[in-house]
């Protein structure tokens, strides 16, 4: 087992991912597991000094903590419940847990009632938290004492004895003021976590892990010049050298000019054998009459794999091993058997891959969140132009043209993209956001160029601003600059007649549109 400090059982909180991230900035290892691992499971791990029980969408009085080992509460480790974790704490130890009369969702004011204890060290009395809880404790249980109080709930408790805590407010968000705080004095003050969670100690521990376990073999990568898959180039590159072979595809589903660009970039600045393959046909042919998200994710999934595994005939020796730019949000979303959430959407590299593929994956930076992916791209010394590309997924346009995909409609879409992508950056806003995208809509609506009427395409323009990709708010690009991409799009782009601008957050909304 991993040496990780603190294990984080995943109810199906929409946060746990961030609590995960949270821990991380203090340079101390978490790992998120399924809700249903037992206690004699958790006890192989070694060095691990904390547990934490995440929020999550059921109720304990609809028997849905069945598949919680309630041994895990005897494991002389200390534990935090977190919102559905705190609830769980309190109903396992014979405190009553009922649906509230008034729920709490958005911000609440926290009344400490115990200043005595480590959790809240250092934490002012009345500072704003975030809760997002229809249920409540309406008997506590006898064991336990009431740290906290909201205006409506019990908001912090903790054993008498035991160093066993619960929270019913999300110290993990950024809405939480001295979230950080407590989530610090629970890692450091009482479950005396050390801090040994850097980048430069993964890159030497990846770099043996991926020798031990591809000796000789031959790897190919799929390469698609994003800070991802660049990363785990060189990342595989260091540990394998002349045993990597990437392969970027042509899939007639990349933006303006992309081959171009990936190709001069790693001529330039990396010694890795990079095979270009055009496949646009395939694609194109593949995805005509699919309209529905999920569909086109899975079909553009196989192509990879087809494409890769052909390539893998055509090359030299035999290649054994398919590498992939995976990061820790992308298994998340694709719900991999390691969490309780819900899938939202398959990954063409996760969810989208077929069972029956002839390679053995390996996925190096799937532990990763992006700023860590981006961490580690610097200490391997990426240059900045890949290391602060916005991401780009993996079905590229293929989900970016709403419905049916076309070779007309990715044309026309590339170049709404490269104004959009251009005005950004002579406007210095480019680095000032964390995602940028276009979309081109299904639909089409009525407009009037030079006194006549025109019936085209909608564009739909989309910047987010977000720290892990898990939740996301829009930019609020000035007007102006707006207003220049819309001008611009309008007059330049054949086809497309009328612009919108997407303001929706993560949640309810995603970062892609599909």
């Amino acid at each position: 087992m991993e040496k990780t400090q603190i294990i984080i059982l995943d109810f199906g909180s929409q946060y746990t991912q961030l609590l995960a991230r949270r821990i991380r900035e203090l340079n101390v290892l978490a790992k998120v597991v399924n809700k249903t691992i037992s206690a004699n499971k958790l006890k192989k791990y070694e060095n691990l000094k904390g547990i934490i029980l995440s929020g999550g969408p059921d109720s304990v009085y609809n028997n849905q903590q069945e598949n919680f080992d309630k041994e895990i509460l005897n494991l002389n480790i200390p534990i935090l419940g977190v919102c559905y974790g705190l609830q769980l704490i309190a109903h396992s130890f014979g405190g009553i847990v009922t649906s509230a009369d008034k729920q709490e969702f958005g911000k609440a004011s926290l009344n400490i009632v115990d200043n005595n204890n480590l959790l809240f060290l250092n934490i002012p009395d009345n500072k704003k938290v975030w809760m997002s809880h229809s249920d409540h404790i309406e008997k506590m249980p006898n064991d336990f004492t009431v740290l906290a109080n909201s205006e409506n709930s019990i908001a912090a408790i903790k054993h008498k004895t035991k160093s066993i805590y619960g929270i019913q407010f999300h110290a993990e968000t950024t809405q939480t003021e001295y979230g950080s705080q407590i989530i610090s004095n629970f890692i450091f003050d009482i479950a005396k976590c050390e801090k040994d969670w850097f980048v430069d100690q993964f890159i030497t521990q990846k770099i043996s892990e991926i020798k031990s376990v591809v000796k000789k073999e031959k790897i190919i990568l799929g390469l698609s010049g994003g800070v991802d898959s660049s990363v785990a180039a060189v990342l595989l590159s260091k540990a394998v050298g002349k045993q990597l072979t990437c392969i970027f595809v042509d899939n007639g589903l990349l933006r303006d000019n992309e081959q171009e660009l990936i190709m001069s970039t790693y001529k330039k600045d990396f010694d890795i054998n990079v095979r270009v393959i055009n496949a646009q046909e395939l694609f194109y042919k593949n995805l005509k009459g699919i309209t529905e998200p999920e569909a086109k994710r899975k079909i553009i999934g196989k192509l990879f794999i087809d494409v890769f595994e052909q390539a893998a005939k055509d090359l030299k020796g035999d290649h054994k091993f398919l590498a992939q730019g995976t990061i820790y949000s992308d298994v998340i979303e694709s719900s991999k058997d390691n969490t309780a959430s819900k899938t939202i959407k398959s990954h063409h590299n996760v969810g989208g891959m077929p069972d029956d593929i002839s390679f053995e994956i390996i996925e190096p930076l799937n532990q990763l969140f992006k700023d860590e992916v981006r961490a580690v791209g610097r200490e391997l010394g990426l240059p900045d132009k890949i290391i602060n590309r916005h991401p780009f997924p993996g079905p590229g346009l293929g989900i970016r043209v709403i419905g049916e995909v076309t070779k007309e409609k990715c044309d026309i879409l590339r170049q709404v993209d490269k104004i959009f992508i251009d005005i950004l950056t002579e406007e210095n806003l480019y680095g000032e956001i964390d995602q940028a995208l276009a979309v081109l809509l299904p639909i089409k609506t009525v407009g009037v160029m030079g006194d006549n009427r025109t019936y085209e395409y909608v564009a739909g323009l989309r910047c987010i601003n977000t720290v892990d990709f898990m939740t996301a708010t829009a930019s609020h690009l000035p007007w102006s600059v707006i207003d220049k991409m819309v001008s611009k799009i309008i007059n330049e782009v054949k086809r497309v007649n009328r612009v919108v601008y997407d303001v929706t957050s993560k949640p309810p909304g995603t970062i892609e549109w599909e």
